[in-house]
């Protein structure tokens, strides 16, 4: 337990600096438009509480646990003989790390809701969990490889505004939610703390400019798979009619 709770208080003040404003927001609609009853202010309030206790534990374990073991992971990684084995592992853990993260969690249910089920939540997660996988194999790539960024990030961006183009406003809509979203606690922690040590034991690489670049390969993937996906569902239709 030694250390487990060292810079807490830095992080939970943090976590005050990002909920506050957001609560004063509420206070503010709530006194202007809302005028909620006391009993659902009440829950409100208890879930700005649990919220706090929540995501500054959750930033604790970041801190002590994620972003140490990650860098190590991929300073080990680096320093393999056999290190391409790497790549297909990389898959696994790209796809695991988006499945799991709360923020897709909440975007896919509330899809499924809006869509009245004509969209599983299973098959957006799956979806989008499958194009992190991938944008996480071609980070490893381009480290061990070499590649610019450019290679993968403007002809990438080029398809998804022609697949926007053809695809439902919905579609493009989760789409380019998605890619915000996938970025969140589970990929900007582990993950990237994984590429900035795998860049950093890499020979020719730079941490920050290999290492970070992984987040916009990442940004970018659940917006092609989603629109993929929406092409798929558009083919489905015709079909049927």
């Amino acid at each position: 337990m030694n250390g487990l709770f060292d810079g807490f208080s830095g992080v939970l003040l943090d976590v005050t600096y990002a909920l506050v404003p957001l609560l004063v927001f509420f206070f503010i609609f709530q006194v202007l438009f809302l005028r909620l009853k006391w009993r659902k202010v009440r829950d409100v309030l208890v879930g700005f509480f649990l919220t706090f206790i929540g995501l500054s534990l959750f930033l604790q374990g970041v801190n002590v646990g994620f972003i140490p073991i990650g860098e190590q992971m991929g300073e080990v990684i680096g320093g393999l003989r056999y290190r391409y084995i790497f790549i297909p592992i990389g898959f696994v853990l790209g796809f695991f790390a988006a499945y799991a993260e709360p923020a897709l969690q909440v975007l896919i249910k509330q899809v499924e809701r809006i869509t009245a089920g004509a969209i599983p939540k299973k098959v957006l997660l799956v979806t989008i969990s499958i194009g992190v996988g991938l944008s996480i194999m071609l980070s490893i790539v381009r480290i061990f490889v070499g590649f610019s960024i450019w290679y993968f990030v403007l002809p990438g961006y080029l398809i998804s505004f022609y697949l926007a183009r053809k695809s439902s406003k919905l579609f493009t809509a989760i789409a380019f939610d998605s890619g915000g979203i996938v970025t969140g606690p589970m990929i900007s922690t582990f993950m990237l703390s994984l590429f900035v040590g795998l860049a950093g034991v890499t020979e020719g690489r730079d941490p920050l400019v290999d290492g970070f670049g992984m987040i916009a390969l990442v940004a970018l993937a659940p917006i092609l798979s989603v629109l993929f996906l929406g092409q798929l569902y558009s083919s489905g239709r015709k079909e049927a009619s």
